[in-house]
C-alpha cells in the first residue's frame, strides 16, 4: 500500500481490486455484496492522500477508485453551472476541468492531493472554505447496494465532517454548483493557492498535509500550539513534525507506518499534558495495527 498513499508507507493488501470506467458501479456493487455475504472487510481508496496503512498492511479486500474517473452530463442553468464528477476523479483534474468552462468554485482545492470522492467524504475544507460550499448532489451506493442521489443539506455537514462519514456507502458521483467567471482570475487564484501550498512544503517530503485538524475552541491553530511546545523537527524513527510547521508529519525517507502513528500519539500526548487539549487526527490510521 505504500505505492497507493502519499505518505509511502504501509504493508500489502491481501486483495486489491481496481474496477476501470463504466464498468465500475456494477463491478463495485456486486463486489460488496459478494464480500458482505463472505464476511469479507472492504476498505474503499480514493488517492490516499490522508491515510496511513499499517506496516503489517490492510486485510481483506482494497477498492481502488482511481479508475472510475471523468466528467458525466449535468444540466445548466443561465447563471449557474453544474458539473458532476465521478468520485475517482482526482481533485487537480475536476478544478482544471471547471476552469477550462470558466466555472468558479472550486479553485480553492487547487494543489489538494485527493479525489473527487475522498474531499466529499472528508469535507475537504482550507482556505476558509469546504467542498461543501458547492456541493449540489451526492450519488451513494448504499448499505442496501442501491443507489441514491442525496441532495446536499447544510446541516450534514461541519468542519472536515460529512454524513457519509459514519455510514458504510460509497461515493459514485458529486455535483457542483459552480458559478461563471473570468478565466484569468480563476487560473490566478488556483496558482496562487498552489504556490502556497509550496511555500509551506507540502510538496517537500511525502506527508498528508494537516495531520491534525484545527478546533476553534483552543484559541489559536494546531500549528501553532505545536510549535508553542518545541516540537518542531521532532522525529520518532523515520517520521518528524515538519522543521518548517507544527502541524505537518513527513516521511524523512525511511518512516515506517509505526513511526508515523507513534509521532502523532507523542505529539497529542504532549499537547494534551501542556495545555490541556485533545487533538483530533486529520489522518486516518488504518489497516492491521494489531501487535
Amino acid at each position: 500500500m505504500a505505492n497507493h498513499t502519499t505518505f509511502k508507507v504501509g504493508g500489502p493488501a491481501d486483495i486489491w481490486v481496481k474496477p476501470e470506467a463504466g464498468c465500475f458501479p456494477d463491478y463495485a456493487s456486486s463486489l460488496l455484496q459478494a464480500a458482505k455475504i463472505e464476511g469479507i472487510p472492504v476498505f474503499v481508496l480514493g488517492a490516499g492522500a490522508n491515510l496511513v496503512v499499517s506496516d503489517k498492511g490492510i486485510r481483506g479486500i482494497v477498492l481502488d477508485t482511481s479508475g472510475w474517473t471523468g466528467l458525466e452530463p449535468s444540466a445548466e442553468d443561465s447563471a449557474w453551472d453544474s458539473l458532476v464528477f465521478r468520485t475517482g476523479t482526482s481533485v487537480d483534474d475536476a478544478i482544471e476541468t471547471a476552469a477550462r468552462l470558466s466555472l468558479s468554485g472550486l479553485e480553492f482545492l487547487a494543489g489538494m492531493p485527493g479525489t473527487i470522492g475522498g474531499a466529499v467524504w472528508m469535507n475537504a475544507r482550507c482556505y476558509e472554505k469546504s467542498i461543501s460550499d458547492a456541493l449540489l448532489e451526492t450519488e451513494i451506493l448504499d448499505e442496501g447496494f442501491s443507489r441514491q442521489k442525496i441532495p446536499f443539506n447544510n446541516d450534514d455537514f461541519g468542519y472536515k465532517k460529512s454524513p457519509f462519514q459514519n455510514r458504510g456507502v460509497l461515493i459514485l458521483r458529486a455535483s457542483f454548483r459552480l458559478k461563471k467567471g473570468d478565466l484569468n482570475l480563476i487560473k490566478q487564484e488556483m496558482e496562487a493557492h498552489i504556490q502556497d501550498r509550496k511555500e509551506k512544503g507540502h510538496y517537500r517530503f511525502p506527508s498528508a498535509g494537516s495531520a491534525f485538524k484545527n478546533n476553534r475552541a483552543f484559541g489559536e491553530p494546531t500549528g501553532k500550539i505545536i510549535d508553542t511546545l518545541g516540537l518542531r523537527g521532532f522525529s520518532m524513527g523515520g517520521a518528524q513534525v515538519a522543521p518548517w510547521h507544527g502541524n505537518i508529519i513527513i516521511n524523512t525517507g525511511n518512516a515506517a507506518a509505526s513511526d508515523i502513528r507513534a509521532l502523532a500519539e507523542e505529539v497529542t500526548r504532549r499537547v494534551k499534558a501542556e495545555r490541556g487539549f485533545d487533538l483530533e487526527p486529520e489522518i486516518l490510521f488504518v489497516g492491521d495495527w494489531d501487535v
